[in-house]
């Protein structure tokens, strides 16, 4: 399988900090700044949405995707903002049950927007039709098997279709940064939620994507500045990145 019980078991533990904007995930709440742009623009400049909204409130209208290991919801809810069709798949039902609780509270995210507990390679084989896009979101830094996490995910996605990651890469800067400071120094994040053997370099993972028909369309680094609680984009990678990734067949 793609997780094993343990790591879904730490997010379990958290399943009411989910939503608290100071709360254990207030760094993904504000790396929301740049994951959201990076999946609307991403798509957009594939071509995938209807060219009719793209100037609207609503550019990515119809574009179904699938938010894998979204947790409680924090980035499934904005794209379906956009206007996307999101699933939000999670192996830990109390994370799924903290993003259906949220969702509930806006009727307008009730048409496109919705969740399921399960794990991918088990959600894909399911599939009538693959998905536009998938966003796997500090999900790989998580997996038991990236092989079959890839694989599954390339099953998910439609030929000309999008894979969208944030991680972290593999390196003594993102141990220094990732783990002893941002677990134990400033406690940014709760002791444990990270494995540094699990951690990926980006250029291991362009080639992972390549073996499975994908080429990469872009590759940024992330950084984060804790004085203000916010991210930009750097040339950095040495400790987290963003990756996009086409499926070409």
């Amino acid at each position: 399988t793609t997780f094993s019980e343990e790591e879904v078991s730490k997010f379990r533990k958290l399943a009411g900090e989910w939503w608290k904007p100071d709360g254990e995930f207030k760094l993904l709440h504000s790396m929301n700044k740049l994951r959201v742009p990076l999946v609307r623009d991403g798509l957009i400049e594939t071509g995938v949405p209807d060219a009719a909204y793209k100037d609207g409130p609503r550019p990515l209208q119809g574009v179904r995707i699938l938010d894998v290991g979204c947790g409680g919801g924090i980035l499934a809810e904005p794209l379906a903002r956009l206007g996307a069709v999101v699933t939000g798949l999670d192996a830990a039902e109390e994370g799924i049950e903290a993003a259906k609780l949220h969702a509930s509270k806006n009727p307008k995210l009730s048409g496109n927007l919705s969740y399921t507990c399960g794990r991918i390679e088990d959600h894909v084989s399911e599939l009538n039709e693959p998905y536009d896009a998938i966003v796997a979101s500090e999900v790989l830094e998580h997996v038991s098997s990236l092989d079959c996490f890839l694989d599954a995910c390339s099953t998910g996605i439609k030929p000309g279709g999008s894979l969208f990651v944030t991680t972290i890469n593999r390196t003594t800067k993102s141990y220094l940064g990732a783990i002893l400071a941002a677990e134990y120094v400033m406690r940014y994040v709760p002791r444990g939620t990270h494995d540094w053997n699990k951690f990926i370099d980006p250029q291991e993972l362009k080639k992972m994507l390549q073996q499975r028909g994908f080429r990469t369309q872009l590759l940024h680094g992330m950084v984060f500045f804790p004085p203000t609680n916010t991210w930009c984009w750097s040339r950095d990678s040495s400790i987290n990145y963003a990756m996009h990734a086409i499926k070409l067949r």
